[in-house]
């Protein structure tokens, strides 16, 4: 492993880990970290890159964001942990609990998605017009170099099939917003090819968790506890 990760933690219990989403850090879920820790071991992770955690030489790829996660339990001695991943987070917690299905608990996916098709497309033209600039000027600059890094997420990943849903084995909440701007037939898809899902819409946009932590996090925590 050639990185360390910078993580949050707090509480007792089972573990629960928080995996952010693209260009953010363990901040984001400062709305759940307190009320989580009533319950859950959380730890809130910065992914390779991000926030505090040092970007390394491995491949910047969502799949690799997940073979992280995997070294991260292993060093802490963490056998099972029920994973919430927001957005890029969902696409890192998919595909492990794909690899590794016996490493998860429960799932909770929260504005995942499985290709580019699946973020409207007002979102993704500029992403990807930005990504193309950032590529074209990356080798003479190194800001630009890691903008199309970051960007190059949302355009080249995760790159998942329906049908590869099915390996999932953990219970799993399917959750985003009303105006999300992950398409709501994308997010039905996702719920409807995982094996025993829940799906649930709360009332906003792409950062329900952020924005409206009250209401997502009863609804998480109802999941997770029930």
């Amino acid at each position: 492993m050639d990185i360390v990760h910078h993580c949050i933690e707090k509480g007792d219990g089972e573990p629960l880990i928080l995996l952010h989403g693209n260009g953010e850090s363990s901040e984001y879920f400062q709305g759940q970290m307190d009320e989580f820790a009533e319950w859950f071991h959380v730890y809130a992770l910065d992914t390779r890159g991000h926030g505090k955690t040092p970007r390394g030489d491995e491949p910047f790829t969502i799949r690799q964001f997940a073979d992280d996660l995997l070294c991260f339990m292993d060093d802490r001695h963490i056998g099972r942990a029920h994973l919430l991943g927001f957005s890029d987070g969902g696409n890192i917690a998919m595909i492990f609990a794909m690899k590794y299905p016996e490493r998860v608990r429960r799932l909770i996916l929260n504005g995942a998605n499985l290709n580019p098709r699946g973020v409207r497309r007002r979102t993704q033209i500029p992403i990807e017009f930005g990504y193309r600039i950032a590529l074209a000027f990356s080798k003479n600059r190194e800001s630009a170099r890691r903008n199309a890094e970051m960007l190059g997420l949302m355009v080249n990943d995760p790159n998942i099939e329906p049908d590869e849903l099915g390996a999932i084995r953990a219970k799993t909440l399917v959750i985003a917003g009303t105006k999300d701007m992950i398409l709501e037939s994308h997010t039905r898809l996702i719920a409807d090819r995982i094996p025993d899902s829940q799906l649930a819409f709360i009332d906003g946009d792409h950062f329900v968790a952020n924005k409206k932590p009250r209401e997502f996090n009863r609804v998480v925590l109802g999941f997770l506890r029930g």
